[in-house]
């Protein structure tokens, strides 16, 4: 079965090449060409999204948020310029890398595939987990509380994954930056401690006990 890739960006000919390059290497593609209409088309769930960031109207990061809501698959930005601070703001509302413009399209590429196979090593761990509360399933990639799911975006669960995985075990903030963003991205590993204070408040918005637990000087582990 082939991926799909959904690109995004206002630029008509960079949308060309990019659908050009893709379908040539096998993968099935959609196109958007403003926030809108990026939306729209990440309700038929692609396997990646590669979204620029800077379209008029509504901006990628914007875009970004708006379908975390409801998309797990991984998000590339495509930016020509990028500050620490975007970076971070980024990261933290569900993006997983950056490519800057311009870029070379074989290394694209490589990026691409390389997160594809990520996701379908993840996919592939097929085991439900229950502690006192909460019920974990690895293979849909979904935490429930009594029975009603929680809202988890992609790398909120990613981190739930790799804690729950490794209980009484802790983990540094650079560590699990390390592990979940990997070493050659782009980013800064207080992005974890945001995304552990947004799981920790969906777990109380949903009357669950916090499983994170802080290890004061050295980083976070899941309560066993």
């Amino acid at each position: 079965m082939q991926d799909t890739i959904l690109i995004v960006d206002d630029e008509t000919d960079i949308v060309e090449m990019l659908r050009d390059y893709f379908v040539y290497n096998g993968y099935e593609v959609m196109t958007a060409f403003s926030g809108e209409e990026a939306v729209l088309k990440a309700e038929r769930q692609p396997d990646l999204i590669l979204l620029d960031i800077n379209m008029p109207g509504m901006d990628g990061l914007e875009v970004c948020r708006l379908i975390r809501y409801f998309v797990n698959c991984p998000i590339l930005f495509l930016t020509a310029r990028i500050e620490e601070s975007d970076k971070i703001r980024g990261f933290g509302i569900g993006g997983d890398d950056y490519i800057v413009k311009p870029f070379s399209i074989d290394e694209l590429g490589a990026r691409v595939e390389a997160h594809l196979r990520r996701e379908k090593r993840q996919r592939g761990a097929a085991t439900v987990k229950f502690s006192d509360q909460i019920m974990i399933d690895y293979s849909e990639r979904s935490a429930y509380f009594q029975g009603e799911a929680l809202p988890l975006a992609k790398k909120e669960f990613d981190i739930v994954e790799l804690l729950s995985l490794h209980a009484g075990q802790v983990f540094g903030k650079e560590r699990i930056y390390e592990l979940i963003w990997g070493y050659d991205s782009e980013g800064e590993s207080s992005v974890v401690a945001e995304h552990i204070r947004r799981i920790r408040v969906k777990l109380q918005a949903a009357g669950a006990e916090n499983c994170i637990e802080t290890v004061w000087g050295v980083g976070y582990k899941w309560k066993k």
